[in-house]
């Protein structure tokens, strides 16, 4: 199959279903909006808001959302991989025992045997691939179910865990790995005055700004080719509602930041993944073959895709963030424990399915996943500044999960009944 883009490649990874019929020109949806995408951040600015209220405002303060950032980093981590185990119809129940693992092979690296940081955090991405290269050999090539591998996997690396920490914690870590997961960026260029919300830095600001002009320039661009391909796009009222939308959230998360401590180096690693992931699945090949391999198994070996190859690959690549995953959070805890890493699987799966994917596979975004784990972050942060007790915070986390669920197989059927 040749790596190159044709339109009909675009169109898998767009969306064929909002493709208008061949021949006529691309449509604008009016001030009509499409609930099934923008559904989840509707919901996301409700539940902000809700909370935003329940607190006094609390959630909203400079060292809050700088805490939310900070402690929920390595979920959004995990539901990036996640995301396209999901969307190319499978599932992986071994990542809190991957971030486990990996947590102790850098813990005992580094504490134990003198290992210098980098040639440690080096071996223990290795070791991650290793660990998605053995997964994924056997869900790829030898045909067992993703749900039955990872499920041993699970108990696998969680006894591994315990073998190689003696079920103990093991710490400290070095600064460098301990600033990378509670740490925040330098003051470069000195603070400026905001008036009543006193000083920020500058040069976070200037990032923030940089950051709203590639969404708005990237924004435009999708629409452009959008149109090229005759396919639906909002009109130009609507685009424009998005983007200002989009630019007042991460400016006002910037400045708020800004005000705290500066952007924390976790959120510069999430911001540079949530990026290169987001290119891979909307523009690379590798990404478009994700899509069609969920969307229609048969169709993508028919059309030549390398079906084993991508999925093995999407296992390696899973394994690889959970290492980065386990180095956070084991830096952020100052050690490696045994109990690392407990039911951060179902914390990313939900997260991937309340940010939009599919049951049923071929659907999904990057940014979708990391904002349903922000979600899931918000409700944790939110009920714990109003003091609920833990079974209420998992009895709304799970009506939330179902809800989503619930909306996605909701929207398959008007979608199938509209188009009959």
């Amino acid at each position: 199959m040749s790596s190159s883009t044709s339109p009909s490649d675009a169109a898998l990874a767009s969306g064929a279903k909002d493709a208008p019929a061949p021949g006529t020109p691309g449509r604008s949806s009016g001030l009509s909006i499409n609930v099934r995408q923008s559904g989840i951040y509707i919901a996301f600015a409700l539940i902000v808001l809700l909370f935003t209220v329940l607190t006094d405002g609390a959630l909203l303060q400079p060292q809050n959302i700088s805490n939310i950032i900070v402690q929920n980093s390595y979920i959004l981590i995990l539901s990036i991989g996640m995301i396209l185990i999901i969307i190319a119809g499978h599932i992986d129940l071994s990542v809190g025992s991957v971030v486990a693992v990996t947590g102790a092979i850098a813990a005992v690296l580094m504490v134990n045997y003198g290992v210098p940081w980098p040639l440690a955090l080096l071996i223990t991405l290795i070791a991650g691939a290793l660990i998605g290269a053995w997964q994924g050999y056997w869900i790829a090539y030898f045909g067992i179910p993703a749900f039955i591998v990872t499920l041993a996997g699970m108990l696998l690396f969680r006894a591994l865990t315990l073998t190689v920490l003696g079920n103990q914690g093991i710490g400290p870590f070095p600064d460098a790995v301990r600033t990378l997961s509670n740490g925040f960026t330098d003051g470069y260029l000195g603070n400026i005055g905001l008036g009543p919300l006193g000083g920020a830095d500058l040069f976070s600001l200037l990032i923030g700004i940089v950051a709203v002009a590639g969404v708005a320039i990237t924004q435009w661009r999708s629409r452009a080719a959008r149109l090229g391909y005759r396919q639906a796009v909002d009109s130009i009222p609507v685009f424009l509602l998005k983007v200002v939308l989009a630019a007042a959230v991460i400016l006002f998360v910037v400045v708020q930041l800004a005000r705290f401590k500066n952007l924390p180096w976790v959120l510069v690693l999430l911001a540079a993944l949530v990026l290169g992931y987001s290119l891979v699945t909307n523009r690379a090949v590798f990404g478009r073959r994700i899509y069609a391999i969920g969307g229609n198994l048969q169709a993508a070996l028919l059309s030549g895709i390398k079906v084993k190859s991508v999925i093995f690959w999407i296992f390696v690549n899973m394994g690889v963030l959970s290492a980065i995953a386990g180095i956070i959070f084991a830096g952020r805890l100052n050690q490696a424990g045994p109990t690392a890493g407990n039911s951060f699987e179902l914390d990313a799966i939900a997260a991937a399915f309340i940010g939009g994917a599919a049951v049923q596979g071929g659907v999904g975004k990057v940014v979708g996943a990391v904002t349903g784990g922000l979600i899931m972050g918000v409700i944790n942060n939110g009920m714990s500044l109003i003091g609920a007790p833990s079974e209420r915070v998992m009895l709304v986390k799970g009506v939330v999960l179902l809800a989503a669920v619930a909306f996605d197989v909701w929207t398959k059927r008007r979608a199938a009944s509209s188009s009959r």
